[in-house]
């Protein structure tokens, strides 16, 4: 570090400045964090506290280097100077590797935090997010030092591309359902609690995991799903049905009148819009049946839930059954008509 062409007093400087940086950035350091501390409370934004966070994380010993490295600018080192500066990048490539690490794997845990408390999501099944954001950030810091030093990372890149490829083939499974598990955790296809169908499989979700997701069925044992076929699935989610579409049809014999086939469809309007939490959609004589005249009705329940469904239904069809049986209508049921011929005169005989 002593040469010839530095005086005695430009190593006081060299002190000088280096004490100068360092106490600067530790002043700016402080500044930043209290004024993003500040905005922080004000906003519902979580990345301004990620980047206090990730600020307060600054190592004191990595300042202490970097002044130093900065003072030692000031100097003619000679040959030293390249080491210097190596020294130096490798400094600013570690600190730097802390912040965006303490920044994104913060975010990653927080919002993992967030979906437990929300849907009981296990914040436990996003380590292996954080271990792989860690894995990725400090593997890109390690390759720029390894450049800086002069060393060619081509091939260093290469072997690790081919070694990727090699494990990526060896747990293409795992590998799968890990980001697929991702992909349901991001997307939300449906979360813990929702009633879900996925082909003929049904039931209430359970558990979310990193390989597996777990499904309590109707009849009572537990379905278990791996999550990249749940991705590659059309899944019905009945927890997201705002309201229900009920479609349903009856049929009345043949003898019913003109008359009574016109008033069917007010008298169905006039029941359903008496019961809450629907809305009436239509009601038409729609066909010929083999047997009877076929309505068809349209109507919504207001909630997604069955059993209220269910009663607004049943005091439909029991309101219709006491109408139609003080206005004389019938319903149908399958019914056939036999002739029969009565031979040489002629006649015949009709029975059903």
């Amino acid at each position: 570090m002593f040469s010839a062409d530095n005086e005695f007093s430009d190593y006081f400087v060299t002190i000088g400045i280096g004490i100068a940086v360092f106490v600067v950035t530790k002043i700016a350091l402080k500044i930043v964090c209290s004024q993003l501390g500040k905005i922080s409370k004000r906003t519902d934004t979580i990345m301004d506290d990620l980047l206090v966070d990730a600020l307060q994380n600054t190592k004191g010993l990595l300042v202490v280097l970097f002044s130093f490295w900065i003072g030692t600018e000031w100097l003619e080192l000679g040959r030293a100077e390249l080491w210097l500066d190596r020294f130096g990048f490798f400094v600013v490539v570690l600190q730097g590797g802390i912040w965006v690490s303490s920044f994104i794997v913060g975010g990653i845990k927080h919002y993992g935090e967030k979906r437990e408390g929300e849907t009981g999501v296990e914040g436990a099944e996003f380590l292996w997010f954080t271990y792989l954001a860690r894995l990725m950030i400090w593997s890109i810091a390690f390759l720029l030092i390894v450049s800086n030093l002069g060393y060619d990372v081509s091939a260093l890149i290469a072997g690790l591309g081919i070694g990727g490829i090699a494990i990526g083939l060896a747990v293409q499974s795992i590998l799968g359902d890990l980001f697929a598990s991702l992909s349901i955790v991001l997307d939300k296809p449906f979360e813990v609690g929702d009633f879900i169908i996925v082909g003929d499989l049904l039931g209430s979700v359970e558990k979310i995991g990193v390989k597996t997701t777990r499904v309590r069925s109707l009849s009572g044992e537990q379905l278990v799903f791996s999550n990249n076929d749940l991705t590659s699935s059309r899944i019905r989610n009945f927890k997201r049905m705002f309201e229900r579409r009920i479609v349903f049809g009856f049929g009345v014999i043949y003898q019913t009148t003109p008359d009574q086939l016109r008033e069917i469809p007010g008298l169905i309007q006039s029941y359903i819009e008496s019961q809450e939490q629907t809305r009436f959609d239509r009601a038409h004589f729609k066909g010929f049946g083999e047997s009877s005249y076929d309505f068809e009705v349209v109507y919504y329940v207001l909630a997604p839930d069955y059993a209220l469904y269910m009663d607004i239904q049943q005091a439909v069809n029991l309101s219709m059954i006491e109408a139609f049986a003080e206005r004389g209508i019938k319903f149908a049921y399958p019914t056939r008509t036999v002739f029969v011929s009565g031979g040489k005169g002629g006649g015949s005989n009709e029975k059903e």
